[in-house]
Protein backbone atom coordinates (compact mmCIF):
# COMPACT_ATOMS: atom_id res chain seq x y z
CA UNK A 1 0.00 0.00 0.00
CA UNK A 2 1.17 3.30 -0.79
CA UNK A 3 1.25 6.25 1.95
CA UNK A 4 1.83 9.42 0.64
CA UNK A 5 3.32 12.54 2.70
CA UNK A 6 0.38 15.10 1.77
CA UNK A 7 0.37 18.10 3.51
CA UNK A 8 -2.69 19.90 4.37
CA UNK A 9 -4.54 20.64 1.31
CA UNK A 10 -5.95 24.02 2.55
CA UNK A 11 -2.48 25.38 3.82
CA UNK A 12 -1.06 23.92 0.50
CA UNK A 13 -4.27 26.33 -1.53
CA UNK A 14 -3.50 29.28 0.65
CA UNK A 15 0.79 28.99 0.40
CA UNK A 16 0.67 28.41 -3.93
CA UNK A 17 -1.79 31.62 -3.61
CA UNK A 18 0.38 34.07 -1.34
CA UNK A 19 3.70 32.68 -3.13
CA UNK A 20 2.14 33.77 -6.54
CA UNK A 21 0.90 37.27 -5.27
CA UNK A 22 3.37 37.57 -2.85
CA UNK A 23 0.56 38.94 -0.61
CA UNK A 24 -1.33 37.15 2.04
CA UNK A 25 -4.17 39.82 1.51
CA UNK A 26 -4.37 39.24 -2.32
CA UNK A 27 -3.94 35.56 -1.47
CA UNK A 28 -6.92 35.84 1.06
CA UNK A 29 -9.21 37.89 -2.01
CA UNK A 30 -8.56 35.00 -4.48
CA UNK A 31 -9.21 32.10 -1.97
CA UNK A 32 -12.00 34.36 0.07
CA UNK A 33 -10.43 34.41 3.25
CA UNK A 34 -9.28 37.32 5.34
CA UNK A 35 -5.41 38.02 5.14
CA UNK A 36 -4.96 36.57 8.89
CA UNK A 37 -6.49 33.37 7.56
CA UNK A 38 -3.96 32.86 5.28
CA UNK A 39 -0.72 33.80 7.14
CA UNK A 40 -2.29 31.05 9.76
CA UNK A 41 -3.12 28.66 6.80
CA UNK A 42 0.84 29.73 5.72
CA UNK A 43 2.00 28.77 9.29
CA UNK A 44 0.67 25.57 9.39
CA UNK A 45 2.44 24.04 6.29
CA UNK A 46 5.98 25.66 7.50
CA UNK A 47 5.42 23.99 10.63
CA UNK A 48 4.34 20.46 9.16
CA UNK A 49 7.85 21.45 7.24
CA UNK A 50 10.10 22.32 9.85
CA UNK A 51 11.06 24.62 7.22
CA UNK A 52 10.70 28.77 6.39
CA UNK A 53 8.69 29.29 3.10
CA UNK A 54 7.77 32.61 3.58
CA UNK A 55 10.41 36.03 4.94
CA UNK A 56 8.25 38.40 6.95
CA UNK A 57 9.39 42.20 6.34
CA UNK A 58 9.41 44.93 8.12
CA UNK A 59 6.82 46.63 6.21
CA UNK A 60 4.51 43.83 6.54
CA UNK A 61 5.27 42.11 2.96
CA UNK A 62 6.76 38.94 2.40
CA UNK A 63 9.20 37.73 0.13
CA UNK A 64 9.92 33.69 -0.22
CA UNK A 65 12.60 32.28 0.98
CA UNK A 66 14.91 30.09 -1.52
CA UNK A 67 13.18 26.95 -0.89
CA UNK A 68 9.78 28.72 -1.09
CA UNK A 69 10.17 29.31 -4.31
CA UNK A 70 11.50 26.04 -5.19
CA UNK A 71 8.42 24.87 -3.53
CA UNK A 72 5.82 27.08 -5.04
CA UNK A 73 7.20 26.37 -8.48
CA UNK A 74 6.52 22.95 -8.19
CA UNK A 75 2.95 22.93 -6.56
CA UNK A 76 1.53 25.74 -8.99
CA UNK A 77 2.24 23.32 -11.51
CA UNK A 78 0.74 20.48 -9.20
CA UNK A 79 -2.43 23.01 -8.99
CA UNK A 80 -2.51 23.56 -12.59
CA UNK A 81 -2.44 19.62 -13.44
CA UNK A 82 -4.88 18.74 -10.64
CA UNK A 83 -7.69 21.91 -12.15
CA UNK A 84 -7.46 20.74 -15.83
CA UNK A 85 -7.99 17.56 -14.87
CA UNK A 86 -10.78 18.12 -12.57
CA UNK A 87 -12.25 20.76 -15.99
CA UNK A 88 -11.62 17.13 -18.37
CA UNK A 89 -13.78 15.36 -15.73
CA UNK A 90 -16.10 17.21 -15.14
CA UNK A 91 -17.09 18.20 -19.04
CA UNK A 92 -20.55 16.95 -20.66
CA UNK A 93 -20.46 14.19 -22.36
CA UNK A 94 -22.96 13.31 -24.68
CA UNK A 95 -22.06 9.95 -26.95
CA UNK A 96 -23.65 10.93 -29.86
CA UNK A 97 -22.71 14.76 -30.35
CA UNK A 98 -19.15 15.92 -31.62
CA UNK A 99 -18.12 19.27 -31.42
CA UNK A 100 -15.45 20.03 -33.63
CA UNK A 101 -13.50 23.72 -33.37
CA UNK A 102 -12.04 24.98 -36.95
CA UNK A 103 -11.02 28.67 -38.47
CA UNK A 104 -13.80 30.70 -39.94
CA UNK A 105 -12.31 30.31 -43.54
CA UNK A 106 -12.36 26.54 -43.26
CA UNK A 107 -15.48 26.01 -41.42
CA UNK A 108 -17.45 28.46 -44.08
CA UNK A 109 -15.88 26.84 -47.42
CA UNK A 110 -14.87 23.11 -46.57
CA UNK A 111 -16.37 22.01 -43.85
CA UNK A 112 -19.95 23.00 -43.51
CA UNK A 113 -20.55 22.29 -47.02
CA UNK A 114 -19.91 18.57 -46.01
CA UNK A 115 -21.51 18.06 -43.30
CA UNK A 116 -25.06 17.19 -45.18
CA UNK A 117 -22.91 14.07 -46.35
CA UNK A 118 -21.54 13.33 -42.33
CA UNK A 119 -25.47 13.45 -41.83
CA UNK A 120 -26.42 10.81 -44.40
CA UNK A 121 -23.93 8.50 -42.75
CA UNK A 122 -23.83 8.48 -39.94
CA UNK A 123 -27.71 9.97 -39.05
CA UNK A 124 -27.39 9.35 -35.31
CA UNK A 125 -24.32 11.52 -34.64
CA UNK A 126 -25.26 15.11 -34.18
CA UNK A 127 -22.30 17.59 -34.79
CA UNK A 128 -21.36 20.99 -33.41
CA UNK A 129 -19.07 23.82 -34.90
CA UNK A 130 -17.62 25.99 -33.23
CA UNK A 131 -15.58 28.74 -35.11
CA UNK A 132 -12.43 30.32 -33.47
CA UNK A 133 -9.02 31.42 -34.54
CA UNK A 134 -7.55 30.17 -30.92
CA UNK A 135 -5.83 27.52 -30.21
CA UNK A 136 -8.53 24.66 -28.38
CA UNK A 137 -7.56 24.03 -25.09
CA UNK A 138 -9.15 20.40 -25.13
CA UNK A 139 -8.66 20.58 -20.60
CA UNK A 140 -11.30 23.56 -20.67
CA UNK A 141 -13.23 24.12 -24.00
CA UNK A 142 -16.00 21.76 -24.57
CA UNK A 143 -14.34 20.55 -28.16
CA UNK A 144 -13.97 17.26 -29.03
CA UNK A 145 -12.03 17.69 -31.82
CA UNK A 146 -10.08 20.41 -33.44
CA UNK A 147 -9.03 20.97 -37.26
CA UNK A 148 -5.35 23.13 -36.72
CA UNK A 149 -3.60 24.67 -38.89
CA UNK A 150 0.35 24.23 -38.59
CA UNK A 151 2.96 22.27 -38.70
CA UNK A 152 1.57 19.19 -36.60
CA UNK A 153 3.84 19.21 -33.98
CA UNK A 154 1.10 19.42 -31.21
CA UNK A 155 1.78 16.95 -28.46
CA UNK A 156 -0.19 15.00 -26.20
CA UNK A 157 -2.95 15.01 -29.03
CA UNK A 158 -4.09 12.77 -31.35
CA UNK A 159 -2.69 13.95 -34.80
CA UNK A 160 -3.54 13.20 -38.30
CA UNK A 161 -3.21 15.03 -41.40
CA UNK A 162 -5.69 15.91 -42.96
CA UNK A 163 -5.03 17.90 -46.03
CA UNK A 164 -2.08 19.70 -47.89
CA UNK A 165 -2.81 23.30 -48.74
CA UNK A 166 -1.48 24.58 -52.43
CA UNK A 167 -1.82 28.10 -52.92
CA UNK A 168 -3.17 29.43 -56.71
CA UNK A 169 -4.37 32.34 -58.41
CA UNK A 170 -8.09 33.35 -58.84
CA UNK A 171 -10.22 35.54 -60.99
CA UNK A 172 -13.67 36.19 -62.18
CA UNK A 173 -14.38 35.30 -65.95
CA UNK A 174 -14.94 38.84 -67.15
CA UNK A 175 -11.15 40.09 -65.80
CA UNK A 176 -9.88 36.60 -66.89
CA UNK A 177 -11.45 38.00 -70.87
CA UNK A 178 -10.52 41.39 -70.81
CA UNK A 179 -9.02 42.09 -74.08
CA UNK A 180 -7.47 45.04 -73.08
CA UNK A 181 -4.83 43.22 -70.69
CA UNK A 182 -5.03 39.60 -70.95
CA UNK A 183 -4.17 37.52 -68.07
CA UNK A 184 -2.43 34.00 -69.52
CA UNK A 185 0.21 34.05 -67.61
CA UNK A 186 2.17 35.27 -64.36
CA UNK A 187 4.27 37.86 -65.98
CA UNK A 188 0.49 39.21 -66.73
CA UNK A 189 -0.24 40.28 -63.20
CA UNK A 190 1.78 43.21 -63.59
CA UNK A 191 -1.03 45.02 -65.10
CA UNK A 192 -3.53 44.03 -62.21
CA UNK A 193 -4.57 44.84 -59.36
CA UNK A 194 -3.51 42.29 -56.33
CA UNK A 195 -5.90 41.41 -53.91
CA UNK A 196 -3.97 40.46 -50.19
CA UNK A 197 -4.78 38.55 -47.16
CA UNK A 198 -4.10 39.78 -43.71
CA UNK A 199 -2.68 36.54 -41.61
CA UNK A 200 -2.34 38.29 -38.71
CA UNK A 201 -0.06 36.46 -36.28
CA UNK A 202 0.81 33.14 -38.64
CA UNK A 203 4.52 33.64 -39.68
CA UNK A 204 5.57 32.22 -43.28
CA UNK A 205 2.05 32.46 -44.84
CA UNK A 206 2.20 32.61 -48.34
CA UNK A 207 1.49 35.55 -49.69
CA UNK A 208 2.30 37.35 -53.41
CA UNK A 209 5.65 38.23 -52.50
CA UNK A 210 6.46 34.51 -51.17
CA UNK A 211 4.11 32.90 -54.16
CA UNK A 212 5.51 34.89 -57.18
CA UNK A 213 9.39 34.33 -55.90
CA UNK A 214 8.45 30.29 -55.50
CA UNK A 215 6.90 30.26 -59.48
CA UNK A 216 10.06 32.55 -60.48
CA UNK A 217 8.71 35.60 -61.38
CA UNK A 218 10.45 38.74 -59.89
CA UNK A 219 10.43 42.60 -60.52
CA UNK A 220 6.80 42.92 -59.94
CA UNK A 221 5.32 45.42 -57.83
CA UNK A 222 2.99 43.52 -54.67
CA UNK A 223 2.51 46.39 -52.59
CA UNK A 224 -0.50 47.92 -53.78
CA UNK A 225 -3.98 46.31 -53.85
CA UNK A 226 -7.60 46.00 -51.41
CA UNK A 227 -6.67 43.83 -47.99
CA UNK A 228 -8.64 41.54 -46.14
CA UNK A 229 -8.78 39.76 -43.02
CA UNK A 230 -9.80 36.92 -44.05
CA UNK A 231 -9.29 34.20 -47.11
CA UNK A 232 -13.46 34.12 -47.90
CA UNK A 233 -13.18 37.73 -48.32
CA UNK A 234 -10.47 37.82 -50.63
CA UNK A 235 -12.25 35.43 -52.80
CA UNK A 236 -15.44 37.34 -52.66
CA UNK A 237 -14.04 40.43 -54.17
CA UNK A 238 -12.30 38.80 -56.83
CA UNK A 239 -15.53 36.99 -57.62
CA UNK A 240 -16.71 40.92 -57.89
CA UNK A 241 -14.08 41.42 -60.31
CA UNK A 242 -12.06 43.58 -58.51
CA UNK A 243 -8.77 41.87 -58.86
CA UNK A 244 -6.94 38.80 -58.98
CA UNK A 245 -6.54 37.06 -55.17
CA UNK A 246 -4.49 33.88 -54.15
CA UNK A 247 -6.94 31.00 -53.16
CA UNK A 248 -5.53 27.67 -51.73
CA UNK A 249 -7.22 24.01 -52.19
CA UNK A 250 -8.63 23.85 -48.79
CA UNK A 251 -10.76 27.26 -48.85
CA UNK A 252 -11.61 27.47 -52.29
CA UNK A 253 -15.00 26.18 -51.82
CA UNK A 254 -17.07 25.92 -54.92
CA UNK A 255 -16.13 28.67 -56.34
CA UNK A 256 -13.98 27.06 -59.29
CA UNK A 257 -17.07 24.37 -59.61
CA UNK A 258 -19.74 27.03 -59.99
CA UNK A 259 -18.13 29.36 -62.26
CA UNK A 260 -17.34 32.27 -59.85
CA UNK A 261 -14.02 31.95 -60.20
CA UNK A 262 -11.71 30.88 -62.44
CA UNK A 263 -7.61 29.99 -62.43
CA UNK A 264 -6.01 32.21 -65.25
CA UNK A 265 -2.74 29.88 -65.26
CA UNK A 266 -1.99 26.47 -63.58
CA UNK A 267 0.48 27.53 -61.06
CA UNK A 268 0.39 26.68 -57.60
CA UNK A 269 2.59 26.46 -54.87
CA UNK A 270 2.46 24.32 -51.57
CA UNK A 271 1.69 26.11 -48.29
CA UNK A 272 4.16 26.24 -45.20
CA UNK A 273 1.32 24.97 -43.16
CA UNK A 274 -1.15 22.19 -43.57
CA UNK A 275 -4.21 21.14 -42.03
CA UNK A 276 -4.30 18.60 -38.86
CA UNK A 277 -7.33 16.86 -36.86
CA UNK A 278 -6.90 16.88 -33.33
CA UNK A 279 -7.99 15.33 -30.92
CA UNK A 280 -6.95 13.95 -27.07
CA UNK A 281 -5.54 10.33 -27.31
CA UNK A 282 -7.95 9.35 -24.36
CA UNK A 283 -11.64 10.62 -26.08
CA UNK A 284 -10.00 10.00 -30.67
CA UNK A 285 -11.44 6.32 -29.99
CA UNK A 286 -15.09 6.86 -28.47
CA UNK A 287 -17.38 5.69 -31.52
CA UNK A 288 -18.53 9.27 -32.37
CA UNK A 289 -15.30 10.84 -32.33
CA UNK A 290 -13.72 8.20 -34.28
CA UNK A 291 -16.42 8.08 -36.72
CA UNK A 292 -16.30 12.17 -37.18
CA UNK A 293 -12.81 11.65 -37.52
CA UNK A 294 -13.20 9.16 -40.16
CA UNK A 295 -15.11 10.53 -42.27
CA UNK A 296 -13.15 13.73 -42.63
CA UNK A 297 -10.22 11.73 -43.53
CA UNK A 298 -12.33 10.59 -46.33
CA UNK A 299 -14.01 13.83 -47.37
CA UNK A 300 -10.45 15.32 -47.47
CA UNK A 301 -9.06 12.08 -49.59
CA UNK A 302 -12.14 12.44 -51.75
CA UNK A 303 -11.21 16.31 -52.90
CA UNK A 304 -7.96 15.39 -53.91
CA UNK A 305 -8.95 12.21 -55.76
Amino acid sequence: MVRRRLPPLNALRAFEAAARHLSFEKAGDEIAVTASAVGQQVKTLEGWLGRPLFMRLPAKGVTLTPLGQRYAATVTDILNRLDEATAQVLKPENPHVVTVSAMPSLATNWLIPRLGAFREREPEIDVRVSVSMKLTDFARDDVDVAIRFGRGNYQGLRTDLLMEEHFFAVCSTALLNDPDKPLREPGDLRRHTLIHEIAEGIQDYTNWDTWLAAIGVTGMDTSRGPRFTHTYLCLQAAAAGQGVALATSALIGDHLSAGRLVRPFPHQVRGSYQYYIVCPEDTADRPAIAAFRTWLMDEARAQTA
